[in-house]
């Protein structure tokens, strides 16, 4: 006897007319975030208004939009399950469409088949939009969909011989009004971030006391920054981390490349001469290229800024084919190097599978990059023809290498550890760490910001070009500046009131990378002493980390190239998969090889054309990546850095 299934889908008859209303465009609309507050999808949207097809809104602008139905009657309706496919008698659920998101990877996100994919979703091809929803196997979307967002669970019942009636839960999306959001029950920081587009850092530093109190249904937070607020990332009750580089995450979003143009959309308050100090470009340059702006520079304008340099395209095939080159000295015999090496790869290897989950096709090759002497018999193993990507190798001569050897075709490659003005001149390259001179910029900016007639010190190295350095940029910011660089922090002195005769306070600055724990005690001795003595250090030490209740008392300021956030969701997520697979905590040089494979991975495209997309400002497991042309036609450099706080 064959036995007969049914499954229940509901059919809502409505009491009363389906409302219409319209929504008038503000600042910060887009079309997703005003289908979501209206609760239908970003098609509908544009279905109802026709004129706005393109997806370009305007302040001002009346839009359609439809309000939830009336009351409504549910009544079961039986369904055949060949409609369904192979997934008849299961739950099936919905998830928000993400940016770079694709079929391919879909299916192998949920461990579903196209062809069952197809199944659920009849329209998938014109439903591929950001915002749009895709039904998936409820059990799919909690085991394998981590904070994947989900606005909608469809219960379906179980094969049985006679319908039951079963109830359809929506969990609507809330509406957001201008800078704010109410958190509904479901929320998480994932899905929040994803939703608004911003960094778990700035939803913390926009709400402070988010962090410690976490999520709570009903309450309203900020989701929107001002221009005059600054991200920041609080470590613990003592100490603030900072993005690093605060007001340029905000501008990067302005700035689109595309395929012929640098193009920047005009923000209020701008100048014409901000925009040309912001990209280095003549006034005559900008205005050849917008002749527009001789009627006068207005917030939303479009400006063209610079023409685009040429970009480099993948070579065949759907995957991606990336070298790593590595300093394990197998073929040398050598091991000075093989520890930093392996360590490297273990946080690159967790780096690979978790974009590959994600859908990307990746062909990865690793080699021996030997030692300085015997690099170029490593070259023999790289393909030019066929390759997309070379991250690695660690040395500056062994990049110049690598770099003459590709130069015809000018394949991308990331140096982990080379920064010297001398590699500047290549276009290809991408070079991850940060130089002194930016630290030393920033900490100008951050010893001008406290600065009140105190006297500074500023502790050398034998050298002393970044103590040279730092005096100098405090010279042209300060006038009348009482400076003096000094050997020691032990003659670092406080200074006195002429009137009092009384010890006054002073700002020390720590310009040399081997005085960590000498500066600290000095500051320390002498915030004891007097208060208000201010301390800004270029390097980091562990000491720091030591003594942070008696460096507080001095607001000691330091900066770092890699720190982490164990605050964060991301973080957290990171540090558990490194720790499941290799029973250990991440080391330093894991934590550098997830940073650099996972940022340079999330800028390719399908075409491989990482260039386009170098102008992301990402923070990483510990790394923030905030990449500048060193010049017109020059490499790519990384301005970003960590920037810690110790408060009082």
């Amino acid at each position: 006897m064959i036995k007969r299934f049914f499954i229940l889908s509901s059919l809502c008859m409505v009491l009363g007319v389906s409302a219409q209303k319209s929504h008038t465009v503000v600042q910060g609309d887009n079309p997703y975030n005003i289908a979501k507050k209206y609760g239908i999808t970003v098609d509908e949207l544009l279905k109802l208004n026709p004129k706005h097809k393109d997806g370009k809104l305007a302040i001002g602008d009346v839009l359609t939009v439809k309000t939830e139905k009336a009351a409504a009657i549910v009544a079961p309706k039986t369904v055949a399950p060949e409609k369904v496919g192979t997934i008849a008698g299961t739950p099936v659920g919905k998830i928000i469409l993400q940016p770079k998101q694709t079929i391919y990877g879909i299916t192998k996100q949920y461990r579903i088949s196209e062809t069952d994919l197809r199944k659920l979703n009849p329209e998938l091809d014109s439903h591929m939009k950001i915002g749009d929803e895709i039904t998936l196997p409820l059990t799919s979307i909690k085991k394998y969909g981590g904070d994947q967002p989900t606005v909608t669970t469809t219960t379906v019942t179980k094969p049985v011989e006679t319908p039951v009636e079963k109830t359809v839960t929506t969990t609507a999306t809330p509406a957001v009004e201008g800078e704010t959001y109410v958190i509904q029950a479901k929320d998480n920081y994932y899905r929040i971030t994803k939703q608004f587009g911003i960094s778990q850092q700035d939803l913390y530093a926009l709400n402070p006391g988010l962090e410690e109190k976490g999520l709570k249904p009903g309450e309203t937070i900020k989701i929107k920054r001002s221009n005059t607020e600054t991200v920041v990332e609080t470590t613990n009750t003592k100490a603030k981390m900072d993005a690093g580089n605060e007001n340029s995450s905000t501008a990067s979003n302005n700035v689109v490349v595309g395929d012929d143009y640098v193009t920047y959309t005009v923000q209020q308050g701008d100048t014409v001469f901000s925009i040309v100090n912001k990209f280095g470009v003549s006034i005559d340059e900008l205005i050849a290229l917008n002749p527009d702006l001789s009627k006068g520079l207005k917030s939303g304008m479009v400006l063209k800024i610079k023409k685009q340099d040429p970009v480099y395209v993948k070579k065949n095939g759907d995957a991606l084919s990336v070298v790593m080159m590595l300093p394990f000295g197998y073929s040398t015999n050598e091991t000075q190097y093989r520890a930093m090496a392996l360590d490297f790869l273990t946080g690159a290897k967790l780096a690979i599978e978790r974009n590959a989950r994600g859908g990307q096709k990746l062909d990865v090759k690793i080699v021996d990059s030997g030692n300085e002497a015997s690099f170029k018999n490593s070259l023999t193993q790289i393909n030019p023809e066929n390759t997309d990507l070379i991250i690695g190798p660690f040395f500056k001569s062994n990049v110049i290498d690598v770099l003459d050897f590709t130069k015809n075709q000018k394949i991308p490659v990331v140096a982990p550890f080379a920064n010297t003005p001398d590699l500047y001149n290549y276009s290809n390259l991408i070079i991850v760490e940060t130089n002194n001179q930016t630290y030393a910029d920033k900490l100008v900016e951050e010893v001008k910001a406290v600065y009140s007639d105190q006297k500074i010190y500023v502790v050398a190295d034998a050298k002393k070009e970044n103590a040279n350095y730092i005096k100098s940029g405090l010279e042209k910011a300060v006038k009348n500046l009482n400076i003096v660089i000094v050997n020691s922090p032990a003659d670092i002195q406080l200074d006195q009131n002429m009137m009092t005769g009384q010890s006054a306070p002073v700002i020390a600055v720590l310009a040399n990378d081997d005085m960590g724990e000498v500066f600290a005690n000095k500051v320390i001795a002498l915030s004891k002493e007097v208060q208000g003595v201010k301390a800004f250090s270029m390097f980091y030490s562990p000491v720091f980390e030591k003594k942070v209740d008696d460096l507080s008392q001095a607001s000691l300021v330091y900066l770092m190239d890699r720190k982490i956030n164990t605050d964060g969701n991301f973080e957290k997520e990171i540090l558990a998969a490194y720790k499941s697979k290799y029973c250990k905590t991440p080391p330093k040089y894991a934590i550098v090889g997830f940073d650099v494979v996972n940022d340079m991975l999330t800028r390719e495209n399908k075409k491989g054309e990482i260039f386009k997309q170098m102008n992301k400002v990402q923070t990483q497991l510990a790394t923030k990546f905030e990449f500048v042309k060193s010049k017109a036609n020059g490499a790519y450099v990384n301005t970003g850095y960590r920037v810690i706080r110790l408060v009082p």
